[in-house]
């Protein structure tokens, strides 16, 4: 019996101080930031048969704050270069017509022609060619056409009214169409 006592609080003692020196490790571990294992905190182990015990370490991330001795790295953006205005000579996309008409007392054809330059830094001539054709039937024919030279500058709009007289004296009943056939584009 005496023998059983001194056992049992031989073991308790040393349960206590193994428990207590594990935790003083454990603590100084987590602490210093030496806490070493997989995922597992320190390992105390038990006298003469009893249970292994595990003290989970608490998890800590660390970020570290940027050294201001160190040069900053950066990624250089790029900007794209500006991209030069594409020239297309045929200008009739530049133009604009409206007011297709014809005056029996003048036996005078009209159309007014808004041409517009696209370019913001560019002046353009504008060789420009006006045809009255006939409409019923539509076979290809003019009746009238006006042809001028235009210039437009950067960015502007300029409008005129293309006209066409006709020399007989009576034409009777018709049909016509107002085409804009050419606007030919020359850099100035």
């Amino acid at each position: 019996m005496n023998e059983h006592t001194r056992t049992y609080r031989g073991f308790r003692r040393g349960t206590r101080a193994a428990v207590a020196a594990g935790l003083v490790l454990a603590t100084v571990a987590v602490v210093g930031g030496c806490a070493r294992g997989h995922g597992r905190g320190g390992f105390i182990g038990g006298i003469g048969g009893g249970s292994d015990h595990t003290v989970a370490a608490p998890s800590y991330s660390y970020s570290p704050t940027p050294d201001p001795y160190e040069t900053p790295t950066y990624e250089p953006s790029y900007s794209p270069s500006p991209t030069l205005e594409t020239f297309d000579p045929d200008g009739r996309s530049d133009v604009d017509g409206s007011g297709c008409d014809y005056s029996e007392s003048l036996r005078q054809f009209s159309y007014s022609v808004s041409v517009t330059n696209p370019s913001s830094s560019d002046t353009f001539s504008y060789d420009m060619a006006v045809n009255w054709m006939k409409a019923k039937p539509a076979d290809g024919k003019a009746y009238g056409l006006h042809q001028r030279s235009i210039v437009v500058g950067p960015g502007d709009t300029e409008t005129y009214t293309a006209r066409y007289t006709i020399n007989q004296a009576s034409v009777g009943q018709f049909w016509f169409t107002c085409q804009i056939t050419r606007a030919q584009k020359t850099r100035m």
